[in-house]
């Protein structure tokens, strides 16, 4: 941030020390911050009581203070990270849909996402807050001058081919990736971070995956997704569980039924997995994918409401670009 800087911090009441530190930080630097107080329940009352005109109408006056805005920074640091269990997922969807607008500008915007460690989290991650603290700030706090190098190893390796493909158990899956720019995720927008990621030509990708990894969506842990795609769709789908949540989101648009994103995890700070997106998806020695919209940056057209991602272990895989191993079973190439 720099001097005359208009600055937006979306966090929860749980979040209220790192705000203030925060804040006072805003303030040495000559920036104005706001704080907007982020409240599950009070997000659930809202989307229970509207009614689907209300819900298809574009908030103008956030629209307006995103646009405005120079610096966005959100905080998640639930109270209840299951509030959205019982929704309609129809509410839900359309909601997306109508907020949409809001979401490319804020990505259009200085932006970071962060949590502030709290009971909730630990609680899904099965930690004591003590711990939980611990494995937020070994994630978080790496040199990450040494892991951009890392990852822009990765990154020039991949774009010096046009093509990627995930071998795993229960798992082949190939995409086409001339004309797309590999990203090396190294602690700019989202802390932690750590992969590198790309958006794969749309109609290209072929084959099956299989997800271990449990994740949370809409209030709902969906675990054990197997999708199949034929010329870059997804043409048969499975979940062990919350099979129902599976189906709401590949069923929000044209694009959500295709991949915006395959990425490598390459944060090995990280060692488990805590049912937390921001956390999961940077696992070190694992892939993942994510239905929906793409990313501008990396020459993405795959449009749609929702970007959901799904994590995959790779100790027992493989990722392939042209005829070379980049990674295997647990070491990059420059590793074997």
């Amino acid at each position: 941030m720099k001097r005359g800087d208009m600055v937006v911090i979306r966090a929860s009441p749980e979040a209220e020390d790192l705000v203030t530190a925060l804040t006072r930080e805003i303030g040495r630097v000559g920036a104005h911050p706001i704080v907007l107080m982020d409240l599950e329940d009070a997000g659930k009352a809202f989307i229970d009581a509207a009614d689907e005109k209300t819900l298809s109408e574009l908030p103008t006056h956030h629209l307006a203070m995103m646009e405005k805005c120079d610096v966005i920074i959100n905080i998640k640091s639930p109270r209840n990270t299951r509030a959205m269990a019982g929704m309609d997922p129809k509410k839900l969807v359309l909601l997306g849909k109508t907020m949409k607008p809001i979401s490319e500008v804020t990505l259009s915007k200085r932006w970071c996402l962060t949590v502030h460690p709290c009971n909730a989290l630990a609680q899904e991650a099965n930690m004591s807050l003590e711990e939980y603290r611990d494995f937020v700030y070994d994630a978080t706090l790496l040199d990450w001058k040494e892991e951009s190098k890392m990852m822009y190893r990765i990154k020039e390796r991949l774009e010096s081919h046009n093509d990627v493909r995930f071998v795993g158990p229960e798992t082949d899956l190939y995409a086409k990736t001339e004309g797309r720019i590999w990203i090396a995720s190294d602690g700019k927008h989202n802390l932690p971070s750590g992969e590198v990621f790309t958006a794969p030509i749309e109609d290209t990708v072929e084959g099956k995956i299989y997800f271990d990894i449990p994740f949370l969506q809409r209030g709902r842990v969906i675990q054990g997704v197997r999708l199949t795609f034929e010329k870059g769709e997804v043409v048969d789908f499975s979940a062990e569980k919350s099979e129902d949540t599976l189906k709401t989101i590949i069923e929000t648009d044209e694009g959500s039924r295709r991949l915006g994103e395959m990425a490598i995890g390459t944060n090995r700070g990280i060692k488990r997995y805590t049912l937390n997106m921001l956390f999961d998806e940077k696992i070190g020695d694992t892939i993942h994918c994510a239905l929906g919209r793409a990313y501008k940056e990396c020459n993405g057209t795959n449009d749609s409401a929702v970007h959901v991602d799904m994590v995959k272990t790779m100790r027992e895989g493989e990722v392939i670009a042209g005829d070379e191993v980049i990674y295997s079973k647990g070491k990059f190439f420059w590793e074997m």
